[in-house]
């Protein structure tokens, strides 16, 4: 028996990242824009360092509690009555190790092996993956492209929903579509859930950056107490904290023990001056996370203006989160064009192969970055698109 056959099956069976595959073939060469993750250019803001390294320096380095520290929850229980104007006490709030962690946690805490699970595609590949390692069956519905915006179709769901099924991955705004749901949306997804008696994960990630200002709908906007809805949500993007593995599950109080358990025998917890430097962020946060989202928007509208002036690009600027998600005339297969214009252009795309079906002849773009950078990345894109 060969070393790789005498490992699970699961294991073997999950698929390397179409977007690190990218990444792996051009990281490092010279004069590269890097438009392929979903980060921004600026790194973690001094005053959240400060907090996390003044907690280091007190020797904050021993275990501590699994559901996160109570002055971590209690921030976030602020900060959701600040931005979404709902006041969740802070048992409603899980500390993770990473967005990552707070799916996989909230996966195992719905699903056993052999159940489904229904998620709106095309979609952020780890989530698909991260269902199927668990041994959970991941259902993709497909988002409908018309006319270059996205809509998700409310019977589709329905129709991939059998006995077997516990929940519905709900994200929006929407990686990498942009896709942002209405609160009649939600509403009516909600609806079908309590109909089904299905979980929802909410993955609101994004909700900030929503380009109509304000903030995204959520579904706190039309849940009821009872409803079984799980949120799961990461410091990585509005802070520009992407490296710290950072994120938080709210959950209904009752999942409590469940999901400290589940911590427990995961990380048994973030470190604690990681979470200091969380609370910082949190609570002194609001003013750095409005620039970057007034970058975004600026850089958004420059990346897709420029796109769409060729008349040879298929995309709408997103209503939400940090992506063009465009198609270009004459191309078919996203993985060979990314290669080719990162060797081309130096612009690092990541190619929609990688978020699952209706994604194949797409191609992404985090805009999320300096607007003198992203100006040079559309021209070089734009010069490509009118040579092929």
């Amino acid at each position: 028996m060969s070393i790789i056959s005498s490992l699970s099956p699961r294991a073997v069976a999950a698929p390397e990242s179409g977007i690190v595959e990218v990444v792996n073939y051009a990281r490092g060469r010279e004069g590269l824009l890097p438009l392929w993750v979903g980060e921004g250019d600026l790194p973690t803001p001094d005053f959240i360092n400060q907090a996390a390294m003044q907690a280091l320096a007190a020797g904050e380095t021993f275990y501590t509690w699994q559901r996160g520290i109570p002055e971590l929850r209690q921030a976030l229980s602020d900060y959701y009555l600040r931005h979404f104007g709902i006041r969740l006490p802070s048992e409603h709030f899980y500390v993770t190790g990473s967005g990552m962690q707070a799916i996989q946690i909230a996966i195992h805490a719905i699903t056993s092996p052999g159940d489904e699970f229904v998620y709106l595609t095309p979609a952020w590949p780890n989530i698909a993956a991260a269902l199927e390692i668990a041994g959970a069956r991941s259902v993709g519905v497909e988002l409908q492209f018309e006319g270059g915006t996205w809509t998700v179709d409310l019977g589709r769901i329905e129709a991939a929903i059998t006995p077997k099924t516990r929940g519905l991955f709900i994200n929006t705004p929407s990686n990498p579509t942009g896709w942002t749901a209405t609160k009649k949306d939600l509403g009516d997804i909600l609806t079908l859930a309590r109909k089904h008696n299905l979980w929802i994960m909410a993955d609101e990630i994004y909700a900030r950056y929503f380009y109509a200002g304000g903030r995204a709908p959520s579904f706190l906007d039309v849940m009821e107490p009872g409803d079984k809805v799980m949120f799961v949500n990461s410091f990585s993007k509005n802070w520009s904290m992407t490296g710290w593995r950072v994120g938080w599950i709210v959950a209904p109080p009752e999942t409590g023990q469940v999901l400290e358990n589940l911590i427990q025998y995961s990380t048994s917890g973030v470190a604690q001056f990681m979470q200091k430097g969380a609370v910082a962020a949190l609570n002194e946060g609001d003013a750095f996370v409005q620039s970057n989202i007034d970058k975004a928007t600026l850089a958004r509208d420059i990346l897709c203006d420029a796109l769409i002036a060729t008349n040879r690009v298929q995309t709408l600027k997103p209503d939400g989160a940090l992506y063009a998600f465009l198609s270009i005339d004459g191309v078919n297969d996203s993985r060979k064009a990314v290669i080719d214009i990162v060797d081309k252009t130096g612009v690092g795309l990541a190619p929609g192969t990688a978020f699952g079906a209706g994604g194949e002849r797409f191609l992404r773009a985090c805009f999320l970055r300096d607007p003198a950078q992203v100006t040079v990345a559309a021209e070089r894109l734009c010069d490509y698109i009118l040579k092929i």
